[in-house]
């Protein structure tokens, strides 16, 4: 007797680049799964109601709805993701390549993205712009002779992985802070690689039920 499964719910906001990278796990992997937009900036900012903040106690997104618990950093969840559901593996097998994906994940989702997060740079303030690019180049100056060593076709060797789902939202965000990625030829040959993918495409900020119209593509 089959027991209905529920489908995962992924409360994001289209342009959060950790609630893409759970959106690139699940395509990657084919799993279906339902999306409850959270607002980061209307109502000033729908992750801070009591409501979500049971959800996350963070107030950030993402927060995902999965197999009976709840579950919060992106890392995390993608991990999750790749233990429980079929389809290509997001870690490769050898400990090493596994380690080095591991290493890219963390030096992105520790290292750069909180330092440019809507929470960070609020409180920044004025100067947001500079700040971001500052902390986005001064990981990306580290990042690209790690790429530079690791990376075959995309971050580690030939295989789609971890390191790559946390990559590209990196980099878009990077170009909205005005960075020039041209300086980082490994991080973009790899970026526009990784954008081919049918399952980075899908999972795009402009192309989400919460994207607005005018950054629709």
């Amino acid at each position: 007797r089959n027991a209905v499964v529920a489908m995962p719910v992924l409360h994001g906001y289209f342009r959060s680049s950790c609630s893409w990278r759970v959106r690139i796990a699940f395509a990657l992997k084919g799993v279906e799964y339902d999306q409850v937009p959270i607002n980061l900036i209307r109502d000033g900012g729908q992750q801070l109601t009591q409501e979500y903040k049971t959800l996350n106690p963070m107030q950030q997104v993402p927060a995902v709805e999965i197999d009976g618990i709840t579950l919060s950093q992106s890392l995390a969840v993608i991990q999750y993701i790749n233990e429980t559901r079929p389809g290509p593996r997001l870690l490769p097998a050898d400990p090493k390549k596994r380690a080095q994906v591991r290493m890219i994940s963390d030096l992105i989702a520790s290292g750069i993205q909180p330092l440019q997060n809507l929470y960070v740079i609020q409180k920044v303030g004025a100067e947001k712009m500079q700040w971001s690019h500052h902390f986005i180049d001064r990981g990306f100056q580290a990042l690209e002779p790690i790429l530079k060593q690791t990376a075959g076709k995309y971050c580690v060797g030939d295989e789609i992985s971890m390191a790559d789902i946390c990559l590209v939202p990196q980099v878009y965000n990077a170009e909205r802070f005005k960075v020039d990625v041209g300086q980082y030829p490994t991080i973009k040959r790899l970026n526009q690689a990784l954008l081919e993918i049918e399952a980075f495409k899908v999972s795009h900020p402009s192309c989400q039920p919460d994207t607005p119209d005018d950054l629709r593509a």
